[in-house]
């Protein structure tokens, strides 16, 4: 027969309400009757069911992630974080993926609260930065943590790295390796970690004395075809970059299928570097030189974030980034 939160509470030797209260994390429980209640828990195999949860606490028990990337990569590692975080707590996690340029975004975003009614969002970028889905949020009440935020930190928690920091670092590693013409290929511009990137690559040229060249700076979208249209370009100059540090490895990969077409030998004549630390950046030939973003880590960070409680303070959690030396970087030739 079905274990029951009569079972539990007759177990324990408490009231079924405050095995409830145990099964929801509230406050104002001894912590020897939680530890009674969790022992009772653990003996008699008990799952609680969502449906009765929610009807006793008024919760749902689901938050949604709402994404929008053109890396399978990072969206994986992000619903792997956060799932982790939700399990913790019987949460049910629904990622919800959108298109950044839809007409009907506002409309696709009240749609899924009033439809699922989710205790909380968790918004990755760029809709992290979206002032009217911040709006109607803000308006009908919703609780959410935000990913990565370009601006406005106080105005949610969030988990975050430091992107203009990360860059500078990969960008000094390659000064380090003696290299002066150092390409850039720019994420998507919708995203604000996009321009902290690239003011990082462009702060570690300046302390080393280097002067900016717009024309060692490409656009990309954070996309393999972005990185390969922007390293054709810059293999094209006259005075072609001896390195090329592309802002995702999606894009780095690009750079890397482009110099082999054109025979240009990695990394003994072109550097590639990339950041992210995807699964893709072990798997190319040669592995990619990048940067660690602990993608599972933040959205971990978030869930944490957002399952603290209606009360909680606003809470910024910066999570630490990585330089991963691989074989894509090499000295410069002399």
């Amino acid at each position: 027969m079905r274990v029951t939160i009569k079972d539990v509470s007759r177990e324990a030797g408490v009231s079924i309400k405050t095995v409830s209260r145990v099964l929801n994390k509230e406050r104002y429980v001894g912590e020897d009757t939680r530890e009674r209640v969790q022992a009772a828990v653990a003996l008699l195999n008990f799952r609680p069911s969502t449906a009765a949860r929610s009807l006793a606490g008024k919760r749902s028990f689901q938050i949604a992630l709402i994404c929008d990337n053109p890396s399978p990569y990072y969206v994986y590692e992000m619903q792997s974080g956060i799932r982790d975080r939700c399990v913790a707590d019987g949460v049910r996690m629904i990622a919800q993926p959108y298109d950044r340029d839809s007409a009907t975004l506002i409309d696709d975003v009240e749609s899924l609260v009033d439809a699922t009614s989710v205790d909380g969002l968790i918004l990755t970028p760029p809709v992290t930065d979206y002032p009217a889905v911040l709006d109607l949020l803000a308006r009908r009440g919703v609780r959410f943590v935000r990913v990565s935020p370009g601006g406005d930190p106080g105005l949610t928690s969030s988990s975050f790295i430091d992107n203009l920091r990360a860059a500078k670092v990969m960008t000094e590693h390659l000064i380090g390796l003696g290299h002066r013409r150092i390409g850039f290929v720019k994420g998507h511009p919708d995203y604000a970690t996009s321009a902290h990137r690239l003011n990082g690559y462009l702060a570690a040229l300046a302390d080393a004395g280097i002067a900016q060249d717009a024309a060692l700076i490409r656009g990309g979208s954070f996309d393999f075809a972005s990185g390969s249209r922007a390293a054709e370009a810059l293999l094209d100059l006259s005075q072609p970059p001896s390195a090329i540090f592309a802002s995702s490895d999606d894009m780095a990969a690009g750079v890397l299928a482009a110099a082999h077409k054109r025979g240009v030998r990695v990394p003994k004549q072109l550097s590639v570097a990339g950041f992210d630390d995807t699964a893709l950046a072990a798997v190319v030939w040669p592995p990619l030189t990048t940067i660690r973003q602990p993608t599972r880590k933040m959205g971990y960070q978030a869930a944490d974030l957002l399952l603290m409680g209606d009360d909680a303070p606003v809470e910024q959690r910066e999570v630490p980034f990585e330089l991963v030396v691989r074989d894509s970087t090499g000295p410069a030739l002399t």
